[in-house]
């Protein structure tokens, strides 16, 4: 229910509450940091705005009207409670800045975040202040997105190709997705790229449904064939098991170039080229409400990496 217009500030119960203990306007004005005028014109806008009389002022003093006695008695619990209110969010504030609790896709959590939390706490340090504590935990896209809307997060990393429209996000990163295989499987020998469509028929080594790499995968094939996705040979719960599983000939599999360099670097795996098929994707954070990440911790760790992406743009 809205509170009506001749609901008074707090400021100007403040000032009738310190009249009625001091028993002068020139008592409350010292009370309230303000002049003897500015006292006298705030009691009466505030009789104005309430439409009663609350405040007789004498040659020897000032006294509360047997109302504004009353009126008094009221504003003292409702200031009571929001002293309470003011303190428990300041409370608040001060645990955003000191606490920060983040859930992050698989590639992002293992690839990424590490070296961005460490950096991050280097530059705190450097400040001299004190760097926030930092709970990580690594899971699918979509129990991202189900954290950060349960308040189970503060800040959430995604892979997926989408989020809801009650979540904000901004990109953080970029990476690309590749085919890969074992070095003797038989797409290694072929002179031409893989096709979309045999890509899409071929059984593959996937991450769990929920997975943003699975996800993404699954849209940018359907955007350019029509040709129904073919069921996993092995659904696994991490990149570490899809790749182990793909260097046992398990079948192909589609990961981040970011899971997979060392693989690719020491021969374990080959990538495959595909013609057709763009895997290139954005990485995002993603927050609950307002259109700027949450103010405290979540703030400062999202912009010391867009800094970071710029330091390296340069």
């Amino acid at each position: 229910m809205q509170l009506s217009a001749r609901m008074p500030d707090l400021t100007s119960l403040e000032v009738l509450l310190a009249i009625a203990r001091t028993g002068s306007l020139s008592g409350a004005g010292r009370e309230c940091g303000l002049t003897q005028q500015a006292v006298s014109a705030r009691i009466a806008a505030l009789e104005r705005q309430t439409g009663v009389r609350l405040v007789i002022r004498t040659k020897t003093g000032s006294r509360l009207t047997s109302s504004g006695a009353v009126a008094a008695q009221w504003a003292d619990r409702l200031l009571s409670v929001a002293h309470e209110v003011d303190a428990g969010l300041a409370t608040l504030r001060d645990d955003s800045k000191t606490r920060l609790r983040i859930t992050a896709s698989l590639t992002i959590a293992e690839q990424l975040l590490p070296r961005w939390l460490v950096s991050w706490r280097d530059t705190v340090s450097r400040q001299r202040a004190e760097p926030p504590d930092v709970t990580l935990t690594a899971a699918n896209s979509d129990q991202v997105i189900a954290a950060i809307q349960d308040d189970r997060a503060d800040l959430g990393f995604v892979e997926s190709p989408g989020v809801p429209r009650t979540l904000r996000s901004s990109t953080v990163a970029h990476d690309e997705l590749v085919v890969v295989v074992p070095p003797t499987h038989k797409w290694v020998r072929r002179p031409h790229p893989v096709g979309a469509e045999e890509l899409a028929a071929t059984a593959l080594v996937t991450r769990e449904k929920g997975s943003g790499t699975r996800e993404f995968l699954t849209a940018a094939l359907r955007r350019v064939t029509d040709v129904g996705q073919a069921p996993p040979v092995l659904e696994l719960s991490s990149a570490a098991a899809v790749r182990a599983a793909v260097i046992a000939q398990a079948g192909p599999a589609v990961l981040s170039k970011l899971a997979v360099a060392d693989d690719l670097e020491l021969g374990r795996l080959r990538a495959v080229a595909v013609d057709g098929l763009d895997l290139r994707r954005a990485l995002r954070a993603v927050w609950l409400a307002g259109s700027t990440p949450p103010a405290g911790a979540a703030r400062d760790l999202l912009s010391h990496i867009a800094a970071a992406r710029r330091h390296r743009s340069e």
